[in-house]
């Protein structure tokens, strides 16, 4: 009989879903003995993480597992090659929060756009009235740079045509005809589309190519004026050169759902800036985006010890051939 283990609280749903499949046996935070994850996972054919680290010594004693999930699409917590020398699947939840992390980025450029956050903190202070010219601007005939053609990208892409923007795509792994035959522009040469880019959004995992790619040089090949949004991962940005950018004006904005470390234990010094808007990583944490994620790392479990795992949500796919 499989037996699964949930490490973090999910929504309702997904334990549900788990809780009333015929032949399962449940652990998880409502109903969790006291016992370390470790110990719990002794038994277990499955695991569903979210926000809980992976790694050698969590799996040490583990020796039924044959399956952990990810609750979400990021697996920075996870220690894929040793999941993989075990024969672990690793799996995510690739569609379940597309949509919300799209509109989130969406939300950060208008919340740019419009300046809200010094104008609602300025009325509150009973400042009425904007002083001088306005800086504010609509997105409409501007030109965003979407990095990344994924399930995401592909969203803010659509979203920001919506909005009556010029819509670049960056993704040097797919053809630039299907980016074409999407009705967007392909861009093959990355610095001549940040050079012409008013707003330059970011959708790519974070792995050995892309960690630290928005970097000074990155920065300094966007166009002057500019605003960067990143709702992927912290680990794709530096830091130091995006705060040195802000201050200088080289970049008129930007917007961050990330950040390198989370969660934040000390504050930052860019933090300070009225030009930087920082949420605390939650554009996939709508109520539809929770309940999904829970709904479908069940179900990817499920599927898998039932021997019908859905290939496109497993990452370390040569587990599958083995």
């Amino acid at each position: 009989m499989p037996h699964i283990v949930v490490a973090d609280p999910i929504h309702p749903d997904g334990i549900e879903r788990l809780r009333t499949a015929p032949g399962v046996t449940l652990d998880h935070p409502a109903a969790a003995t006291a016992a370390p994850l470790a110990e719990r996972l002794q038994g277990a054919d499955g695991l569903i993480v979210r926000g809980t680290a992976v790694d050698e010594a969590l799996l040490a004693k583990a020796e039924r597992l044959r399956v952990v999930c990810r609750h979400g699409v990021g697996y920075d917590l996870v220690d894929v090659p040793a999941l993989t020398r075990r024969g672990i699947a690793l799996m995510i939840t690739p569609e379940a929060n597309a949509a919300s992390v799209a509109e989130h980025a969406l939300m950060l450029m208008l919340n740019l756009a419009r300046n809200v956050v010094p104008v609602s903190a300025a009325v509150r202070r009973g400042e009425w009235r904007v002083r001088g010219q306005s800086s504010t601007f609509e997105l409409g005939g501007r030109t965003v740079l979407v990095f990344g053609f994924g399930r995401i990208g592909t969203r803010v892409a659509r979203l920001c045509a919506a909005f009556g923007m010029r819509v670049l795509v960056h993704d040097p792994y797919l053809p630039a005809g299907t980016i074409r035959g999407a009705g967007y522009e392909a861009v093959v040469d990355r610095d001549a589309g940040l050079a012409q880019a008013d707003i330059v959004t970011v959708h790519v995992p974070a792995n050995e190519s892309t960690r630290g790619m928005v970097d000074a040089a990155f920065l300094s090949r966007m166009k002057q004026g500019a605003v960067l949004i990143n709702t992927a991962r912290g680990t794709l940005v530096d830091e130091a050169a995006l705060e040195a950018a802000l201050r200088s004006g080289r970049l008129a904005a930007a917007g961050l759902d990330v950040l390198r470390v989370e969660p934040m234990v000390q504050g930052l010094p860019m933090l300070e800036l009225d030009n930087l808007v920082v949420t605390p990583h939650v554009a996939a944490s709508t109520a539809e985006g929770l309940r999904r994620m829970a709904w479908d790392s069940a179900g990817n479990v499920l599927d898998f010890l039932a021997g019908r795992a859905d290939r496109d949500a497993v990452v370390n796919g040569e587990v599958l051939k083995a």
